[in-house]
């Protein structure tokens, strides 16, 4: 097969409508590592968005990002009251899960767009909450899923919606990471493996990647799941270090996926059809390079891959639909279903058996 027609002009934004001259500015609420190392950088490289103002509970942090970077600083008290309001037009979340909703509450009372990072929330009636706010006050919800817009994978869904490699008949993927080490911090400055804070631990931070650039992929959903989660390091007493996950897709698609929150740092996503395979390896760490490969007749097919900051690809999209008119994706229902299937993991590890994802 000829794989040139799907993977030619590799890095092609086909979700790209606005040609206009305006600009969406942000609030970004958290400026913790992963705003300041890739957020902020993505929104400063990305058309048409602009950072404006900072909001984080660490008033020393925000005023240093924002001497930095020419921001307005704020305090969460004073980003609740309304101060510099008329400063930004949509907000990006990215603080700890269990505090996603308060923000989102206020900037869609203020009639403000919201991406929020995933997991949306720590519980699914939190996130249904959140996506309730925003639905009420009329303003756009998108989840910031940065897979869905790295053309990685964005290729290999064009490739196996094509049938290329056939009917797909299983997934396996893994994302693991020293996160101890990794992240900035001692564990007991932690936000990640506070369960009141997080929700969980490593299916929650890293199993939902992949979890979703599967259903992405397949264009499918999770119908039950059998899991099992464990952890053995110190730091881990009260969330979860590891979790293995058997999923039944739409369609009767096995899905096997693992998440370590204390193990070899590695990502790979392998999609297996009637007839080859996709391969990205590789697949989720913003920091890395994908590597992208094709088995069919049994030849491997090494894709000349178009590397992107995955952040200015996201910040690029959600400001092409705010400024063309059009909704986001994936949205806040599209969340929700993440929500509802770890819900399911968690409780599959607890009792033993296989349970339903709740629709």
């Amino acid at each position: 097969m000829d794989l040139t027609e799907h993977v030619s002009d590799f890095a092609r934004r086909d979700w790209e409508r606005y040609d206009g001259e305006e600009t969406v500015r942000f609030a970004l609420i958290g400026a913790g590592w992963f705003t300041r190392e890739w957020a902020l950088p993505g929104i400063e490289r990305a058309d048409h968005t602009e950072a404006t103002v900072v909001v984080d509970v660490d008033r020393e942090r925000a005023e240093g990002l924002a001497a930095e970077h020419g921001l307005t600083a704020l305090t969460p008290e004073a980003f609740h009251d309304g101060v510099a309001e008329s400063e930004y037009d949509a907000v990006y979340v990215c603080t700890p899960n269990a505090t996603h909703l308060e923000y989102v509450e206020t900037a869609a009372a203020f009639g403000k767009d919201v991406l929020c990072e995933k997991p949306m929330e720590a519980s699914v009636d939190r996130a249904a909450e959140l996506v309730e706010a925003t639905r009420e006050a009329g303003v756009s919800l998108m989840v910031g899923y940065r897979m869905h817009l790295d053309p990685v994978v964005r290729r290999s869904k064009e490739l196996i919606e094509s049938g290329a490699i056939g009917d797909v008949v299983q997934v396996h993927s893994n994302m693991s990471q020293r996160m101890v080490a990794e992240l900035e911090g001692d564990a007991s400055d932690q936000w990640r493996l506070d369960p009141n804070l997080a929700g969980g631990g490593a299916m929650m931070d890293i199993g939902i990647y992949p979890l979703n650039t599967t259903r992405f992929l397949l264009d499918a959903d999770p119908v039950e799941v059998s899991a099992e989660t464990g952890s053995t390091h110190e730091a881990f007493a009260d969330v979860e270090e590891r979790v293995a996950v058997r999923a039944t897709f739409e369609g009767g698609v096995p899905v096997v996926f693992t998440a370590n929150h204390n193990a070899y740092h590695d990502s790979f996503l392998r999609v297996t059809g009637t007839a080859g395979q996709v391969i990205i390896d590789p697949a989720y760490f913003e920091r890395e390079p994908r590597d992208m490969e094709v088995r069919l007749d049994g030849e491997r097919h090494a894709i000349d891959v178009t590397d992107v900051h995955q952040l200015e690809e996201e910040f690029a999209y959600f400001a092409d639909c705010v400024l063309s008119g059009r909704e986001p994706e994936p949205d806040g229902e599209h969340g929700l279903v993440d929500m509802r299937a770890i819900e399911a993991v968690y409780e599959s590890a607890e009792t033993g058996e296989t349970v339903r994802v709740e629709t």
